[in-house]
Formats: structure tokens, sequence, C-alpha cells
């Protein structure tokens, strides 16, 4: 049996259960990924950003979406404006995955926005093309990782993530503000990359010609088709599992760049497409992909909630479980 669950359970547990991916590992790759602008890493620690949260240049976004269990006993996702209001990391504004940074019309969760309404939204924030972004959430970074490859999208490059993410803030007793942001508008010039997102018809075309590897974002059992959180179990033919809870330690933060690499093997040129529910966990995954050095990543945003609604579109479960139906 397997269980069945809303489409707002779907994107909220995959979100709750996961993080990211990468890839191969000889020393000499491993220092050259590891090279990194002098302003800022793509991750800092909340040491970082204590010491540099009033600098000017810097804006720090709360990109929070909440998972809950409703009475039912059901998992939902739930707008994290209300977590933000209640205490945020000073000088922070909310970064609304739920809104603004969505395409409301869309028929999936958490569908990409246009790059004009995007940009619009990031400028409203406050980012601009001189500014600095730090990005954070409450549920080990899998919401803020969204946001810094959406802004990776668009061309921009100087976000980074906070490791650890709030609890990382609050577990070294560092203060909490109510107060909203007050920073001006930014201008923010736009400079698309389409290829860092991935549609049906381009993941569909990989598995007939083999011109991208494909990585599974989510847990291990969902991965073989033992339960699942969509309208059918398994995963799409051909992809690896790195399940994104394996990236974080017990306190949330992202493993070392040693241990993420043993994780991921393969071609880092080799242009790879992570996936899982609705492109949340996903982004993790690219994110953690793209520091340790691999070329060519997209998300698949739409992921398995686009693709388990087609019947004509094909999935495999593990091989004990052929027989595995509906």
């Amino acid at each position: 049996m397997f269980c069945h669950l809303s489409t707002l359970a779907r994107v909220g547990i995959i979100a709750a259960l996961s993080l990211s991916t990468a890839c191969t590992k000889s020393d000499e790759q491993l220092e050259v990924a590891s090279i990194v602008d002098p302003k800022m890493d793509s991750l800092v620690s909340a040491e970082w950003l204590s010491e540099h949260l009033n600098d000017p240049d810097l804006v720090v976004l709360d990109c929070t979406v909440m998972v809950e269990q409703d009475e039912d006993g059901g998992i939902r996702t739930v707008n994290g404006r209300g977590n933000y209001e209640a205490g945020h990391i000073p000088t922070a504004a909310f970064a609304d995955l739920m809104g603004d940074l969505a395409d409301g019309d869309s028929p999936h969760d958490f569908a990409m926005p246009s790059p004009q309404q995007f940009v619009a939204a990031m400028e409203a924030l406050g980012v601009g093309d001189d500014t600095r972004v730090v990005l954070y959430d409450a549920n080990n970074s899998v919401w803020a990782a969204r946001v810094w490859w959406m802004l990776r999208w668009i061309g921009f490059d100087q976000a980074a993530l906070l490791d650890g993410g709030l609890g990382a803030w609050t577990a070294e007793d560092r203060p909490l503000s109510t107060e909203p942001s007050n920073r001006p508008a930014g201008t923010l010039t736009a400079a698309l990359r389409p290829e860092l997102i991935a549609d049906r018809d381009e993941v569909l075309a990989s598995i007939e010609d083999g011109s991208a590897h494909l990585v599974d974002s989510l847990p291990a059992g969902h991965y073989r088709g033992e339960w699942t959180m969509y309208d059918r179990p398994g995963h799409i033919p051909g992809a690896s599992n790195v399940s994104t809870t394996l990236t974080v330690d017990d306190t949330g933060r992202y493993r070392s760049i040693e241990e993420l690499a043993e994780m991921f093997q393969g071609d880092r040129n080799v242009r790879t497409i992570t996936y899982c529910g609705g492109g949340i966990a996903a982004s993790s995954n690219a994110f953690l992909m793209t520091r340790l050095g691999f070329t060519d990543v997209a998300v698949y945003i739409a992921s398995l909630e686009e693709w388990t609604a087609d019947p004509s579109l094909p999935l495999e479960v593990a091989p004990e479980l052929a027989d595995f139906g509906d």
C-alpha cells in the first residue's frame, strides 16, 4: 500500500524531508570548486552574517514556508509570513514563495513566475544589481535554495544561503526582530539563463537519448515506489537517487564538501537535471551540485507533481516492487 496525499501535502513533505546533491571528487576538482568570490561565499555561517548584518549592500531574505499537520493527520504547507512576523533575523524582509514568487495561474504549486514578475518582486524587497543577498528559512534551507536558484536563473550571482538557516541563528542565541524591513527598492537587471530550468519534454528526451543525467531528490523509499506523495509511485526511468535528508547533519547544516562529493558520482560536465515533487528539494540539490563544480545543472520545476499526473509518462519502481499497483 502507498499513501496518497494532497498536492500541498506532497510539496510540503518534500520540503520537510529534502535537501541537495553533488558529485565527483578529485582533490584538484574540490580545490577549484571551493574558490569563491572573496566578498561572500555562496554558503555563509551565522557568525559571518552577524558580522556583516549591517553592511549597506547586504539584503537578508526570509524564505520560510511552514510545514504543518492538519486535523486529519495530513501534512500541509502554510505561508511563512506569520512565522516571519513572530520573529526573524534583524533587517530581513520576507520572500513569499506562496505569493508573488510563484505563478498563481499555474495548476502546479510553487510554479515559476515570469522573469518580469520575479525581478519586480526582488526589487521590491531591496535586491538590486549592487547588492548581495543572504537567504534563509526555518526548514533546512530547501526553500531558501529555491530562491537562490531563481536568482541564479535571472542572472544574479551575489547570493548565499545561511548554513543551518534560522535554526543555526537561534541556536547561537542571536537576536530576532519583529520589525519589518525598510530597505528602499532596488534596480535589478535580468540576464536570463533559461538553461537552468528543465521541462517535461527535455526530461522525456533525456530518457530516450541519454542527453542528461537525472537525480531524484526524494527519500529512498519513495524513489523505490514503496510509498508515494503523488498520483503514481516510482521514479523517472534512469534517475539516480540521493535523498536530500542525507546532505545535512543533525543540526540542519550541510555536510562538508568532501562528504557531499562522496555521495554523488558522475561527470561534472554532463548536463544534470534534478527533480523532486515541486522543484523545492531539487533546487537544494542544484545548489550543492553547483558548489561542487557541476557546470550544467537544471531543475525540473514541475517535477513529479506534473510527471505522475500524466499516465503516458514512464515511471520505474525497484525490481522487487515491479507488481506494485495503484
